[in-house]
């Protein structure tokens, strides 16, 4: 495990350690998308690992799903995102906030001016979710014209920047977990008979294009993406050639010299083999579920540069201090997870408090 804390780079920064604290949705925003009261706080008080990849926050009023997640397109949002960003440096950590349009995952009733969800075709993702009244289906998305899909492209540009105007090292994209990049990618949400449809290259279009206009706003070295191959889940298939979608997509990524990829690993063990070869810079990998004892064996083995945890984080602001002192984790509490007060995000015990 030695190896994991030691100092890496990552873009252009130098990370005191290769832990990052993964994005993890958790609802407490005002309602107009600024951060939370207690967001810097919470923040601040994980930032013992080297990378902070903050809650997945929406780039524009299109890109919100759920009820009260953050956005980065406001004035508002950057004095709100600029707390956060300032707590996190001052404990010597780093800043990544995770741009994350939610696409067709979403319901009108959940956003501010009641938008309906966008989407490359208007095909419903067959779920549900949650909503000020209950669970709800979530409705037939909007289907985006090419013209609009260049527009999302540019408001992704705008976050971007805005989110460095806010403090933060930089961004990442979310390109995972069924939202609207990864509803790009697969056959079963993208129907497109565009450039942005059909073949490999086209279904990759979108991602790159996103990369490569942030890359450009704010440089490449403060600019990364999250993927998760292998993950059918909420109506999105990736199809028999989903493995060969992402070896072409890494391969485009890999040109643009982004700071990192970030790596949700769902099994394909091939798979993360040809990734580590095809992607030249830093390699942050997670593995859902993964015990606490393997904790650094991706590290040690060379296939990532990094390893990024979700709850064991979440439930112990001390992470790294527990792990040293081979101390006992606390358990995460699933009922706080999403909205609430400071229960369950910012009361977790230290161990020097538990003693």
């Amino acid at each position: 495990m030695k190896q994991i804390f030691t100092s890496t780079t990552v873009g252009r920064y130098t990370l005191k350690n290769r832990f990052a604290m993964a994005p993890m949705t958790r609802s407490r925003a005002e309602f107009d998308g600024t951060p939370g009261k207690l967001a810097a706080e919470y923040y601040a008080q994980r930032a013992e690992v080297g990378l902070i990849i903050a809650e997945g926050t929406q780039p524009s009023d299109d890109g919100q799903g759920y009820l009260m997640t953050p956005g980065i397109y406001t004035d508002a949002h950057v004095a709100g995102w600029k707390q956060v960003s300032d707590a996190v440096h001052a404990k010597g950590s780093r800043l990544f906030i995770q741009l994350m349009h939610a696409g067709r995952m979403s319901h009108p009733d959940n956003t501010p001016h009641h938008r309906q969800g966008v989407a490359p075709s208007a095909i419903a993702p067959g779920a549900q979710m949650f909503t000020p009244t209950g669970m709800q289906d979530a409705p037939v998305p909007h289907a985006l014209s090419t013209v609009e899909v260049q527009q999302t492209i540019q408001d992704f540009r705008v976050a971007a920047r805005r989110a460095i105007e806010a403090g933060a090292d930089g961004v990442e994209i979310h390109g995972a977990n069924a939202y609207l990049i990864h509803q790009f990618l697969a056959p079963s949400a993208n129907t497109r008979s565009d450039e942005y449809g059909g073949s490999i290259e086209n279904r990759a279009r979108f991602a790159i294009e996103v990369a490569a206009a942030i890359a450009e706003e704010i440089g490449a070295d403060r600019t990364a993406i999250r993927l998760s191959p292998g993950m059918n889940m909420w109506g999105i298939e990736e199809g028999e050639n989903g493995a060969a979608l992402y070896r072409y997509l890494v391969a485009e990524l890999n040109k643009l010299g982004l700071a990192y990829l970030h790596l949700m690993h769902l099994g394909n063990e091939d798979l993360l083999q040809d990734i580590r070869i095809l992607w030249k810079q830093s390699l942050i990998l997670n593995r859902p579920g993964k015990p606490r004892e393997q904790i650094g064996n991706d590290v040690a083995a060379g296939l990532a540069d990094l390893e990024s945890y979700g709850q064991m984080i979440l439930a112990n602001p001390d992470f790294m201090t527990r792990l040293e002192a081979n101390a006992p984790f606390n358990e995460a509490d699933r009922n706080t997870y999403f909205g609430g007060t400071e229960k369950g995000f910012t009361d977790y015990p230290a161990l020097n408090a538990t003693r």
